[in-house]
């Protein structure tokens, strides 16, 4: 079936933080390089679990569209508050926002990418916005076809709309476009709009005090460790 599946399959569409670059290591670095006195670690996930209840709040009505940059900025704030950390300006403040620009891809990224880029078009799908997602990849030398984002269907995900944005974009049918992501919520609202779905292990997401459960789940089309895995199950 797989095989059969992998020749069927046109479009990867790819989530990006935490599947494919590492942002719990990229945050705890430039936290450390600005030397905010905080645990680096305890600031990245906070900053991190901000991310969605802020997003929430622009799905529900209660903002109007406002990018990631922007939602980062006001997590930003508070945490600094909550972190009582009173001796950055203004310009310090828009540099480490931009900490999520500067994400290291997982080492086996790259070349994952590439090697999957041989047989299919590959393009991101992340709720970053665009300038954001374009400063990674050239930071990072993601190979994306194309980029795209919640920015463009001005949805965010979980919402259908930017599933089927992704198929839409590219004239194919949703089941030809196969979402490639280290979340398994993310992974169901994709098949909920009838995109195929590749799971890629990432158990150090969030740092070795939180080691994910990176279980196969049965409802996965594929199940990988990494995506030079992924490669190797799609024959790329």
């Amino acid at each position: 079936m797989n095989r059969a599946m992998a020749d069927h399959i046109k479009i990867l569409a790819f989530d990006v933080f935490g599947t494919v670059v590492d942002w719990h290591q990229g945050v705890m670095r430039e936290v450390r390089s600005m030397n905010l006195g905080v645990d680096p670690d305890k600031f990245a996930l906070a900053w991190r679990a901000g991310y969605m209840p802020a997003m929430q709040k622009v799905m529900s009505g209660q903002l109007d569209w406002t990018s990631i940059d922007d939602l980062h900025r006001m997590i930003l704030d508070d945490l600094l508050d909550t972190f009582h950390v009173t001796h950055l300006n203004e310009g310090q403040k828009r540099h480490l926002n931009k900490a999520w620009h500067r994400l290291d891809a997982w080492p086996d990224a790259v070349a994952g990418l590439t090697r999957l880029k041989s047989r299919y078009t590959i393009c991101t799908l992340s709720n970053g916005n665009i300038g954001l997602l374009a400063n990674m990849a050239k930071r990072a030398a993601l190979p994306w076809d194309c980029i795209l984002s919640a920015e463009v269907f001005r949805k965010y995900k979980p919402d259908p709309a930017t599933y089927l944005g992704v198929a839409q974009v590219f004239d194919v049918t949703p089941d030809e476009v196969m979402l490639v992501a280290a979340h398994q919520d993310d992974l169901a609202h994709a098949r909920a709009a009838g995109l195929r779905t590749a799971y890629i292990e990432r158990p150090m997401e969030y740092g070795p005090s939180r080691q994910k459960d990176v279980s196969a789940h049965p409802d996965n089309t594929f199940h990988a460790k990494d995506l030079i895995d992924l490669a190797s199950l799609l024959n790329c």
